[in-house]
């Protein structure tokens, strides 16, 4: 055996023979073994974590490059050019996060020879890419570019592969999704990009899948790994410097691409790949609706709403608002489908007798035209509570499902869990924490009281309806047909 050739085997360790062939054509060399294992995963659902300058997008192109055969041979009939085309998309929170990607496949397509007809229909969109030969009635595949920002647009297709390129950037509700999108037709997604910080569903999804989680597994590629910025790798001059004036939070997250774990969350058991569901009403069954008025400026008025089927509690909607009274909350309640249903409500038992303006909020429900009657605990145990609560997010060990799931669509309750963007601003992670001192430590036996409204109107339902974690008998949930 020749030196090249062992040079070869040695560079292209682990990955496919099919993979490998099309690597050599475009003389894509990995750069060591962190690029290597990704390269070689075969899993449908990859999520890599780079340092800045580790060359995810180049790496992004070449998953793909590497997929598309397998994806020809596991879909027998499309991509043949006979059958239907091989549907791909490259997903961006805007389309400038998509476009280096969208240019690295193009290169090596043209570089492979292939007749690609490219179109781009604005300055920002990079555009498409279809793979026909002349000879063929039908495209081989079809690569899309996708903005983000809107995720009810997300449809239509059912993609063969995805690259969602810095998801950090994206909702939670996108990541459902898109992975709804690859369900039907058992299709791959892999998630590329930067830490945005490491609170939010993207990380946490990342350190669910680091061990190999099912079908998915996530990957760090630190900075140094691209070798073509950094000669010397991790000991590179450059590295050390960015380590010696950087905070580690820093150097580890946007150098190293490490998911640093969250300190200080209250609801730590939250996991976006886990509690995430594409739940919706269910005519069948009561709606169990907890409130929490919220005043302050940093306060929320929540109204949540959950249906409890097969002994899982499924969070399907909420009104999360700030600056409404009562009775806008009502209203707006009225309008949403579920209202002409069984309900029940539940209320923060603290404002059962306190009163703003005349009336408490308990009064201002009775006397409005809901027709809707509380139903109020004593005072909930704060820590009990929150034990209680986070029971529920437990995996049952025999079916492996939650206790509780919410909807992708709720921002309120999912940015309190740390899984999504405040709200209000849109820019910043406000998930509900415990005491911490300016070292980041938590002190203390109290959470703040802030960014936690869903989830203490929750735990004030689970806790009339089902009673504390350690009760010795559970109470009946009851519902109520006031329409």
């Amino acid at each position: 055996m020749t030196s090249e050739l062992l040079e070869t085997e040695d560079v292209y360790e682990g990955i496919s023979a099919a993979a490998t062939a099309i690597y050599v054509q475009v003389e894509f060399k990995p750069t060591g073994p962190e690029q290597r294992a990704i390269l070689a995963c075969t899993k449908r659902f990859i999520g890599v974590t780079g340092g800045e300058g580790s060359g995810k997008s180049k790496i992004a192109s070449q998953i793909w490059l590497g997929r598309w055969s397998d994806d020809m041979a596991s879909n027998p009939g499309v991509g043949d050019g006979i059958g239907p085309p091989l549907i791909y998309w490259l997903v961006g929170e805007d389309y400038p996060q998509v476009t280096e990607e969208f240019n690295y496949i193009k290169d090596d397509l043209l570089t492979l020879g292939m007749p690609i007809e490219r179109n781009s229909t604005t300055r920002v969109n990079p555009g498409h890419i279809v793979l026909q030969f002349p000879d063929e009635r039908q495209p081989r595949f079809r690569i899309e570019t996708k903005s983000a920002r809107d995720p009810s647009k997300l449809t239509r297709q059912r993609p063969h592969g995805i690259i969602h390129c810095e998801p950090g950037l994206s909702t939670v509700a996108v990541y459902e999704r898109l992975n709804g999108r690859v369900a039907g037709v058992r299709g791959w997604l892999a998630l590329i990009g930067t830490l945005e910080g490491s609170i939010g569903w993207y990380p946490q999804l990342l350190q669910a899948w680091s061990g190999g989680f099912g079908d998915a597994q996530s990957f760090e590629l630190p900075a140094w790994t691209n070798t073509h910025y950094y000669p010397g790798g991790r000991q590179d001059p450059e590295i050390l410097r960015l380590e010696r004036e950087s905070t580690d939070e820093y150097f580890l997250e946007r150098i190293a691409g490490k998911v640093v774990p969250p300190k200080g969350l209250v609801i730590k058991e939250f996991r976006a790949d886990l509690h995430v569901r594409d739940v919706q009403w269910d005519k069948n069954y009561p709606v169990y609706m907890c409130e929490d008025p919220g005043y302050g400026s940093h306060s929320a008025h929540s109204l949540i709403m959950y249906q409890f089927i097969d002994g899982q509690i499924r969070v399907f909607d909420e009104i999360y608002e700030r600056g409404m009274i009562t009775q806008d909350i009502i209203r707006i309640a009225q309008r949403r489908p579920w209202w002409v249903g069984e309900k029940q409500l539940v209320q923060d038992p603290h404002y059962k007798d306190q009163h703003h303006a005349t009336h408490s909020v308990s009064e201002i429900w009775r006397l409005s035209d809901a027709r809707v009657l509380p139903e109020n605990n004593d005072r909930v145990r704060q820590l009990p509570g929150i034990e209680r609560l986070r029971s529920y997010f437990k995996p049952d060990p025999l079916t492996g499902e939650p206790g509780i799931v919410f909807s992708p669509n709720l921002q309120g309750v999912l940015s309190e869990l740390g899984a999504a963007l405040d709200p209000f601003d849109n820019k910043s992670f406000h998930p509900w924490k415990w005491q911490e001192n300016r070292a980041g430590e938590v002190v203390g036996m109290e959470p703040l009281d802030e960014y936690n409204h869903s989830l203490k109107a929750l735990i004030y339902s689970i806790v009339h309806n089902f009673g504390y974690a350690y009760a010795e008998q559970r109470r009946v949930a009851k519902v109520t047909r006031r329409r």
